[in-house]
């Protein structure tokens, strides 16, 4: 008895661990400065990201981000989307949100479109040289919780 109870503290612990760091990520990813940085290709200065030291240890790491999937114009495909921590009325396309608030995702199967809060896990991996990509990007990801799951959010 004394091992089960000391089994489901563990599981419990682990659980609490990971909806931590799920809720905490985005405040972590908020960790940026810029610095303005000549781009050769459009001939201007361009404000470009300066990474905290607690986002630069999560780079390649496996995460789990809670949020919102965004319906955005040249949408590809369910497996390819962009993730926000807000809802799409509050989110960065929309004027309501920075930058660090949305990450392009690659997903391993297909996530139903949803106005739902969903969690992902996937590799997180930091951009701050190609302008025309958001700073934050998830490959390899998977549904944990949302779309309908019974395991809630």
């Amino acid at each position: 008895m004394r091992t089960l109870l000391l089994f489901c503290a563990l599981l419990f612990a682990g659980q609490a661990t990971l909806s931590a760091q799920s809720n905490n990520l985005w405040t972590t990813l908020a960790k940026i400065t810029y610095e303005k940085r000549f781009d050769d290709l459009l001939g201007f200065k361009v404000d470009v990201p300066v990474f905290a030291p607690e986002i630069k240890a999560l780079e390649g790491k496996v995460v789990e981000v809670t949020g919102y999937i965004v319906p955005v114009e040249g949408y590809k495909s369910h497996t390819e989307f962009v993730f926000s921590a807000y809802p799409y009325n509050m989110c960065f396309f929309c004027g309501g949100a920075g930058p660090e608030t949305v990450m392009e995702v690659t997903s391993k199967a297909p996530v139903k479109y949803s106005t739902e809060r969903i969690r992902l896990r996937g590799k997180l991996l930091l951009n701050d040289d190609d302008i025309n990509r958001l700073m934050y990007v998830l490959i390899d990801a998977e549904l944990v919780t949302g779309n309908g799951d019974s395991a809630g959010n």
